[in-house]
């Protein structure tokens, strides 16, 4: 059974922030300590919709202990999502893809290794050819054999994200979505005709969009897609804190 809702508007934390380089400002991620606070500031201001990946390098094993050091009745609370598709070199500190039924399989094995288990398996860095070729309907089958529900796929193109849905394998899918990223409203009625769940990241566009109002930000998201989940992704506690204020207040 799914653990995410299509039919409410909900804030979660991606982590990419938490393990890699990322944003306009390509800020360093955290230390050990900052990221476990950053965590546990999270669970407690009452996210429980956590989206990482292998791509984003130390993310997954620090949410993976995180995670571990919570009581059974938290952790369960919680949504875990992460992907597959897009990889984490340690050597040349790089992401690389390899949608290859081998690296898919060992990637959703490391994956669950790390975080004990996964709720919403993404395949990452989706495209219109790669979303039902039979390399990632095998891993599908593979990771619902190891006890995943729920599947989506991360794209960046409406055409992608129309193919995935046509295929009846996901039941949600994550984009970009903001004032500047207009263009992926095209997925939105194709969404809710299959009953399925918009995960929208980049609300601000990777910080493009910091100096405008966060809650204007949120508005138009819930105003375009009506329910879903949204990503704020950030690595430092403050901006999360005002973040999930600026959510809490978006219809003030």
């Amino acid at each position: 059974m799914t653990k995410i809702r299509p039919d409410t508007f909900e804030l979660g934390l991606g982590l990419v922030s938490l393990g890699r380089v990322w944003g306009v400002a390509q800020s360093a991620p955290p230390t050990e300590a900052e990221a476990s606070d950053l965590l546990k500031t999270a669970f407690d201001l009452g996210i429980r919709i956590f989206d990482t990946a292998p791509a984003y390098a130390a993310s997954e094993g620090r949410f993976g202990r995180f995670l571990a050091d919570l009581a059974p009745t938290d952790r369960e609370d919680i949504v875990i999502m992460t992907k597959a598709g897009e990889h984490w070199d340690d050597e040349s500190h790089a992401s690389f893809v390899d949608h290859g039924k081998d690296a898919l399989r060992r990637s959703i094995d490391r994956s669950l290794e790390k975080l004990g288990r996964i709720d919403v398996l993404q395949i990452h860095k989706a495209t219109r050819d790669v979303v039902d070729h039979p390399h990632v309907i095998a891993a599908v089958e593979h990771a619902k054999a190891c006890g995943v529900g729920t599947f989506g796929a991360s794209v960046s193109d409406v055409a992608a994200g129309i193919a995935a849905l046509e295929t009846g394998l996901y039941q949600a899918l994550q984009f970009p979505f903001n004032v500047d990223t207009r263009f992926m409203a095209d997925l939105i009625p194709a969404l809710h005709a299959k009953g399925a769940t918009a995960i929208v990241n980049r609300p601000f566009a990777m910080g493009g969009l910091a100096a405008g109002d966060p809650r204007a930000a949120f508005r138009f998201i819930e105003d375009e897609i009506g329910s879903g989940i949204v990503l704020t992704g950030t690595g430092k506690t403050k901006h999360l804190r005002e973040n999930v204020e600026s959510f809490r207040t978006r219809g003030r």
